[in-house]
């Protein structure tokens, strides 16, 4: 059984992998690689006699709508050999595509298409690229930070005609906004503090 350190060794002395940063994050081995070299990397992190991270666990998206590249896909794999996991990131703009990873690991093709759902990346040569968890009508990606809370449609069953119809979404109470300046004092001692500072 080896170490993440050694993982990491193993990799930085390699000629076949082309990855542009290795680093530890939170006890993680953490790989950053371009989207283009996402298919080699993976496919020698699987083959590799010391390495043989040979199960896809889960591909994850996170949206930083400020970064230049908007989101960054995080691909999580295992090996059971080694009882060790690794990490590779890729950063991605607004509308790039990334190549599919079904050829590799068939399991791909739901988690791919949960990213999609998500948040709206899409997968290319991807087998199957429609949504998983939502419904085909929805509109926009609901884990994208731009997404609103409330939604743009909503669905609910019209007792009327006994069908699930959509309409535009009708909030039943006054939505809320937080006041930060809320009237409210808080307790005691942060008043006397507030006082000896003179907010």
């Amino acid at each position: 059984m080896k170490s993440l350190d050694e993982m990491k060794t193993i990799i930085e002395g390699s000629p076949n992998f082309r990855f542009a940063k290795i680093e530890f994050q939170n006890d993680n081995l953490v790989c950053h690689c371009n989207a283009d070299q996402l298919i080699d990397n993976v496919v020698q992190l699987k083959r590799h006699s010391d390495l043989k991270f040979r199960q896809l666990v889960d591909i994850l998206a996170v949206d930083y709508p400020n970064r230049e590249k908007r989101f960054e896909i995080i691909y999580l794999f295992l090996s059971h050999e080694n009882n060790l996991r690794i990490s590779i990131k890729i950063d991605l703009e607004d509308q790039q595509k990334i190549q599919t990873l079904t050829n590799v690991f068939p399991s791909a093709n739901w988690l791919e298409r949960e990213v999609f759902d998500m948040n709206g990346i899409e997968f290319s040569d991807h087998p199957d690229l429609r949504r998983i968890l939502t419904d085909y009508n929805f509109e926009g990606f609901p884990l994208r930070k731009d997404f609103p809370l409330t939604g743009y449609k909503e669905v609910r069953y019209d007792p009327e005609t006994k069908k699930v119809v959509y309409g535009p979404v009708k909030l039943q109470q006054a939505y809320r906004d937080f006041d930060f300046k809320s009237p409210w004092q808080g307790p005691d001692y942060i008043k006397k503090q507030q006082e000896k500072s003179g907010e």
